[in-house]
């Protein structure tokens, strides 16, 4: 019985902990979202409603909560995809990807925004940057299998380009830096893609 006891505290233990946790990561990001794009350990654990220490007992430092936070972020996006048929015609598949892009692009907007400003200066802010660029990469991949194929070897230019043309960088130029719409910049975006696949369809 003595065994269950012990068990049961450190699953609870272990169950407070994570929620202490999850409610740090959420905090990071809520404040992010609300425009603090530099928030502090001080802020962060305020928001979480824990002590300073507490923070940094979960957390050792901000690249494990960048670590955390990032995660959650790709959680957020996985939970917001919806798998496009590769069957469709090119302009269909063209259309539908690019329209799936803007509404994943504007919701890690705050986040994208606030890992662009600490990057040069976080090895982790970079890993996480690495990965959107990966699924994003997988993505076209499959979607346009048969026009990279084409391709002959220009393949991995035209997978570059692609991939390039639907990041958040290219997304924030369009969107912060010419000021256009959610619409607008969408319908950019498909034009550049478009226009990119164009070359290897067929006659």
């Amino acid at each position: 019985m003595d065994g269950v006891e012990v068990a049961g505290r450190v699953d609870g233990r272990t169950a407070r902990a994570e929620r202490t946790r999850a409610a740090i990561v959420e905090a990071h990001l809520a404040l992010i979202s609300e425009g603090d794009l530099r928030p502090t350990g001080e802020r962060i654990a305020e928001r979480a409603g824990i002590s300073l220490r507490t923070l940094w007992t979960n957390f050792r430092d901000m690249e494990t909560l960048f670590e955390a936070s990032g995660a959650e972020v790709l959680r957020q996006q996985d939970a917001a995809y919806r798998p496009i048929s590769t069957a469709l015609p090119l302009a269909k598949r063209v259309d539908a990807y690019c329209r799936q892009r803007a509404r994943l692009l504007q919701l890690i907007t705050p986040s994208a925004r606030a890992a662009q400003m600490r990057e040069p200066v976080s090895e982790q802010l970079h890993r996480n940057r690495l990965k959107h660029i990966d699924r994003v990469r997988d993505e076209v991949e499959e979607l346009f299998a048969a026009e990279l194929a084409r391709a002959g070897r220009d393949r991995e230019q035209l997978l570059n380009a692609l991939v390039a043309a639907s990041m958040w960088p290219a997304w924030s130029m369009l969107r912060h830096g010419l000021g256009l719409g959610v619409d607008q910049a969408r319908a950019v975006m498909a034009r550049t893609v478009g226009a990119l696949l164009a070359e290897v369809a067929p006659d």
